[in-house]
């Protein structure tokens, strides 16, 4: 078995002024999104959009802006309202105490949702267009988020076989048994997997919204399995049918994603053609 290698949660000090590497993963994901939503630009239909309605340089940093105030915000309230909602309900002044940690992926995702709906309506653009072009920029920056929990020795996994070679013990947990290092799991998956999966399904022109459907069960379900390994919230544990609250908050995420597939491609023909 490993020992978690204790990494200095704080990457550089000036002065007062301390910069954490949780912090320095979101930078990493704020600048792959940029960095692939240019790429996405040549991909079909949007390479092909001409006229008001052509997408630009500025489109992505606007999206991008309005993402990043979407994630704070929804992550923020998602897990008050998903995790604490009793807690939060009796002290609602520290809604605002985001220092002391507490985000959740899907209220985040609830609160891009938001802001892509503001921008499409904003711009006059189709909101289910919008939604293709962000899906696959998203997974490396969820991987990149992976990383900052494993750097901080947080959201560590469910006690493993001592025989495994990669089971790892976390101090942090209370124990000193070996550990599935979810993080890493959840990395793989969900990051670098995920993003493979739809760069390659995005890169060809689809039906408007099933770009954002592959998303939504791609994630839903890779999710989902990482959830077995993945040590539940101690304030929760497993709910009901033996599943984590991570689980039952995917089971809709995919049941949209695949609805929301079907419907798409009854509607009308594709257009675009395939982007290299």
């Amino acid at each position: 078995m490993l020992m978690y290698p204790q990494i200095d949660p704080v990457a550089l000090k000036l002065g007062p002024l301390a910069i954490h590497w949780y912090g320095l993963t979101y930078l990493a994901a704020f600048g792959l999104f940029m960095f692939l939503g240019l790429r996405r630009l040549r991909h079909e239909p949007f390479a092909s959009i001409t006229g008001p309605g052509a997408w630009t340089r500025k489109d992505v940093e606007d999206i991008l802006f309005l993402g990043v105030l979407g994630v704070v915000v929804g992550g923020r309230l998602g897990y008050c309202l998903f995790y604490k909602p009793g807690y939060y309900l009796t002290h609602p002044l520290e809604i605002f105490a985001v220092w002391q940690g507490g985000m959740s992926f899907h209220g985040g995702m609830l609160g891009v949702i938001g802001s892509m709906l503001w921008f499409a309506h904003s711009r006059r653009r189709p909101m289910l267009q919008v939604a293709d072009f962000v899906a696959p920029c998203v997974p490396t920056g969820l991987a990149a988020g992976r990383v900052g929990n494993f750097i901080n020795g947080e959201l560590w996994g469910r006690f493993s076989d001592p025989n495994l070679p990669w089971g790892m013990v976390f101090p942090n947990s209370g124990s000193m048994l070996p550990r599935h290092p979810s993080q890493v799991y959840q990395f793989l998956l969900e990051g670098l997997l995920l993003f493979v999966l739809l760069w390659l399904y995005g890169r060809k022109a689809r039906k408007p919204g099933q770009v954002a459907a592959a998303f939504l069960v791609g994630y839903g379900v890779f999710r989902f399995i990482a959830e077995f390994f993945r040590e539940p919230d101690a304030f929760l544990g497993l709910l009901s049918l033996g599943m984590s609250m991570g689980q039952w908050l995917c089971l809709p995420m995919i049941v949209g994603g695949v609805w929301l597939w079907l419907w798409a491609e009854r509607q009308a023909p594709r257009t675009g053609r395939a982007a290299a």
